[in-house]
């Protein structure tokens, strides 16, 4: 018998999801699922971010969501079948009603494990890119012409003046302008404003020695890669540089120097009233879509130690620290063992400080070598760049996954991470580092996911631990502060000069709270986090990050955060939500999960 190939197998199954789906017939398209199969739409369905484990939930979205969504056109991209280990995979193209997406399909056995759909554009509003590109001039001559620089700085003189802007992103750092460049590309009439004076200042004042710690190539912003030649890790300087070109080149309105101090939301119109002060001066904006865009934390979580009133020295958050430049042979206490104090530590050993590490819980250590060796190169290197994996495929490759999905792969993978790096993490704890791997043994990933904190990807200061160049305490926590310096549950006292609470930051939804009201951020419930119920993420299981990038339990807020590789993939997602809205297009949102918790 001649064996099928992967894309024959593939675009096998295609055809009879197609012919299932076409008629509206659940029970045929949930015969060709396993039991333990998912479906992780992407807005095609279910104008969400949604996950479907089982057939129970994935016939009870279809049954909702089938009529309307009225899917088509289902084809294979050629030459994308393939087997591993006794998995067929492959991508493909489809339409509904109003969007055009793109999927990817598992299959072990002949039955789907993992669906994926995802939205790319909307019909008929495209962006005008390529062949769609806009001719820029008009040939001829003409009486009051205006130049581009002129139609430029008139339209962002009118706007959130003489017109209102359609959309408001508070937050002007990577997150708000990549979705401000999205918005821009679909003719969202968008403006960002942000408390710092410039796009980028929010890098430039984090302390002097901050670089990215994920490789170049899983950071790019939309629409405008880095140059080839910039290095493996980008310094947070240069980081903050490239965003306020990015800025400019991308064509987007940004107010610095102005921050938002209430926001209030008419349910009869489905428009926002935000107070805002611009250089002093108060302004109000009327949008009709409100993104947070502010990162995935709130504001610095600064504990409130007895006696911090009595102590003589300096103490400061990790947010407001710069540099260990004044504290050259002083003593300095840096509580916290996760990224930011790891980094504060080294830059303070490197300006010659006596510095201690008090760590008060277990952290997960990964050396970023190791990191890129067994993860991010798969997708996001050169050799990735060569084997065809564009930085938009990789991302989509990433997506691919669900949640649930990456938990088990990394639960794979720690072994061969530990085991490869077992004489680094026998040197941590012999020095009294207390480590972790996760609860539940899933890795840095996944405490990111879950918690966002929990971790340090080493890049230098773990050997400072481990030589003993950075003292560490740890099982231990602090019982107060004294005058000279710190006390400690078990009696002992670090003198101190300065004191560094790398202790991270509230949820996000403080900011909600604090923008405009406490009611709606208990509406919108907890940001972030799988509802995993672990340590940081209660349950019950949600599947995706709770409420970003798509409908929150406030109708028309929004909230936009993450990492770079995030912002940039799922700035895309909520552009399309946000544009569909503009448009009246009708978006029924099918989220049980996500619209619950």
């Amino acid at each position: 018998m001649l064996q099928l190939t992967a894309e024959d197998q593939a675009k096998a199954w295609l055809a009879r999801l197609a012919a299932a789906l076409g008629a509206r017939a659940t029970p045929d398209a949930l015969a060709l699922f396993r039991q333990d199969g998912q479906w992780r739409d992407l807005l095609c369905f279910t104008w969400s971010i949604a996950t479907f484990d089982g057939p129970a939930e994935i016939g009870a979205m279809l049954d909702a969501c089938l009529a309307d969504t009225a899917p088509a056109g289902i084809t294979i991209e050629p030459g994308s079948g393939r087997e591993t280990d006794g998995t067929v995979e492959a991508w493909f193209r489809f339409e509904t009603a109003s969007l055009r997406g793109r999927g990817h399909v598992r299959l072990v056995d002949g039955l789907c494990r993992t669906l994926f759909t995802a939205a790319v554009e909307i019909k008929g509003h495209e962006e005008h890119t390529g062949r769609r590109r806009e001719m820029g001039v008009e040939h001829g001559a003409y009486r009051g012409r205006q130049t581009w620089v002129e139609r430029r700085a008139a339209r962002e003189a009118a706007l959130g003046t003489t017109e209102q802007p359609y959309c408001l992103i508070i937050g002007g750092s990577q997150g708000g302008l990549s979705l401000a460049a999205r918005l821009n590309r679909l003719g969202v009439p968008t403006l960002v404003i942000d408390s710092l004076k410039r796009p980028g200042d929010a890098w430039r004042r984090r302390y002097r020695s901050l670089h990215l710690h994920d490789p170049i190539w899983a950071c790019h912003m939309p629409y405008m890669p880095f140059p080839d030649h910039w290095p493996f890790y980008i310094a947070k300087d240069r980081m903050g540089d490239w965003l306020e070109a990015y800025a400019d080149l991308m064509e987007i309105a940004f107010w610095g120097s102005t921050t938002a101090s209430n926001a209030r939301f008419d349910e009869a119109t489905g428009t926002w009233t935000v107070e805002v002060e611009r250089d002093g001066t108060p302004v109000t904006l009327h949008p009709k879509q409100l993104v947070i865009a502010t990162g995935m934390s709130g504001a610095p979580a600064i504990p409130r130690f007895p006696g911090a009133e009595t102590f003589r020295g300096v103490q400061c958050h990790s947010s407001a620290f710069d540099s260990g430049a004044a504290y050259a042979g002083r003593k300095v206490v840096v509580i916290g063992s996760n990224n930011s104090a790891h980094d504060i530590c080294a830059d303070l050993w490197e300006h010659g400080a006596q510095v201690t590490m008090v760590q008060r819980s277990s952290t997960l250590v990964a050396r970023a070598e190791t990191l890129f060796r067994f993860i991010t190169s798969k997708i996001f290197s050169e050799d990735a760049l060569a084997a065809g994996i564009t930085t938009e495929q990789a991302d989509f490759v990433a997506a691919s996954r669900p949640y649930s999905m990456v938990a088990e792969l990394h639960r794979r993978l720690y072994p061969e991470i530990r085991a490869h790096d077992a004489a680094f993490y026998a040197r941590l704890e012999k020095a009294g580092f207390m480590l972790d791997f996760g609860e539940d043994d899933t890795g840095l990933s996944m405490k990111y996911l879950r918690r966002a904190s929990g971790y340090y990807i080493d890049v230098g200061a773990s050997e400072l631990v481990a030589n003993g160049e950075i003292a560490l305490r740890s099982r231990v926590q602090v019982t107060r502060l004294l005058p000279e310096g710190v006390e400690l549950s078990d009696g002992s006292v670090l003198e101190a000069d300065l004191i560094v609470y790398a202790t991270g930051y509230d949820p996000m939804e403080t900011w909600i709270a604090q923008l405009i009201s406490p009611e709606v951020a208990d509406r919108v419930g907890h940001v972030w986090g799988l509802g995993s119920d672990t340590r940081r993420d209660p349950g019950p299981w949600v599947g995706e990050l709770r409420a970003m990038w798509k409908p929150t339990r406030q109708p028309g807020l929004w909230l936009q955060g993450g990492n770079l590789q995030q912002v940039r993939f799922y700035s895309r997602i909520l552009a399309l939500q946000i544009k569909a809205r503009m448009l009246g297009i009708q978006t029924p949102v099918f989220d049980p999960k996500g619209l619950a918790h």
